[in-house]
C-alpha cells in the first residue's frame, strides 16, 4: 500500500460520522474539520493513487503538472454519410443561390430565416464530418417518442455530438439521391429567428422535390416515435 493511501485511510477511520453522511476529523488544536468525501474506503483510495501513477503521479497532480480528463465515450454507430464543410459558400445568399441552382426547395417557414442569422456560421477551411442518422425508436430506444432534450441527451451518452449548423444546407447539397418520403432532422444547437423562435434544419424529399426546411428547436417539443430520424456527428478518433 502506498504511503499516501495509508494516510488518507487513517483520516477516514478517525473521522466521526455525521447525520448527513459527512464526517468530522479531529485536529491537533482540539477543533474538528468536516471531511467532504466520507464514503471513500481503502480500496478506492489506493485505486485512485494507482491510476495517477503512484506517488510521483499524485505529486504532479497536486502541483498542477498532471490533469485528469474525462474519457470520451466510444460511439457504437457506423458512419452513415461523410460530407464536406467549408466548401467556399460563406453567406446565406451563397447557400440560397447554390441550393436553388440545383433545384432544391428552401422552406420560408424556417430554413430561409435561420440561414441569414449571425449564429449560422461556416467552417473557415474545407473539412469533412462523419454523420450518423439515428431512429429514435430503433437506435435510441424511445418507443413512445421523446422530447428533443431527451433525444440529444441519449445521443450524447451513445458517443454522438451535435452537428455544426452548416451541416443542414451542406447535407442538402451533397445528398442528392435521398429516398422519397425521407425527412431528417439535424441535431444541432437551435438558431433563433427574428421573432425569438428556435429552429433546427430539416432535410427531406417530398413528392415535389428535395427540401431544406426548418423545424422547431424547442428542447421540450415532443417527437413522435414513428416519424423521427435525427442526424448527429460521429467524432473521429
Amino acid at each position: 500500500m502506498t504511503t499516501i493511501a495509508m494516510v488518507l485511510w487513517q483520516f477516514c477511520r478517525m473521522a466521526r460520522p455525521l447525520l448527513n453522511g459527512q464526517r468530522k476529523i479531529p485536529t491537533t488544536v482540539g477543533k474538528e474539520r468536516i471531511m467532504k468525501y466520507s464514503n471513500l474506503n481503502l480500496r478506492t483510495i489506493e485505486a485512485i493513487v494507482n491510476k495517477l501513477g503512484g506517488m510521483d503521479g499524485v505529486k504532479c497532480f497536486l502541483s498542477g503538472e498532471l490533469t485528469v480528463k474525462k474519457k470520451e465515450r466510444e460511439c457504437i454507430f457506423a458512419v452513415w454519410k461523410t460530407i464536406k464543410l467549408g466548401t467556399g459558400l460563406k453567406t446565406a445568399d451563397n447557400f440560397r443561390r447554390a441550393l436553388k441552382a440545383e433545384g432544391n426547395i428552401i422552406g420560408d417557414w424556417g430554413a430561409s430565416k435561420i440561414l441569414g442569422r449571425k449564429e449560422f456560421t461556416v467552417a473557415k477551411e474545407e473539412t469533412e464530418v462523419d454523420l450518423v442518422a439515428v431512429s429514435i425508436v430503433d437506435d435510441l430506444g424511445f418507443v413512445n417518442g421523446a422530447t428533443q432534450k431527451e433525444i440529444y441527451e441519449k445521443a450524447f451518452k451513445l458517443g454522438l455530438k451535435l452537428c455544426p449548423a452548416e451541416v443542414g444546407p451542406q447535407l442538402r447539397l451533397q445528398f442528392k439521391n435521398q429516398p422519397k418520403g425521407e425527412w431528417l432532422l439535424i441535431g444541432m444547437e437551435p438558431i433563433y429567428d427574428s421573432d425569438g423562435d428556435p429552429y433546427v434544419f430539416y432535410v427531406g424529399r417530398g413528392r415535389d422535390g428535395l427540401w431544406l426546411d426548418g423545424y422547431t428547436g424547442d428542447p421540450y417539443d415532443y417527437c413522435n416515435s414513428g416519424d423521427s430520424c435525427w442526424v448527429f456527428v460521429r467524432p473521429r478518433k
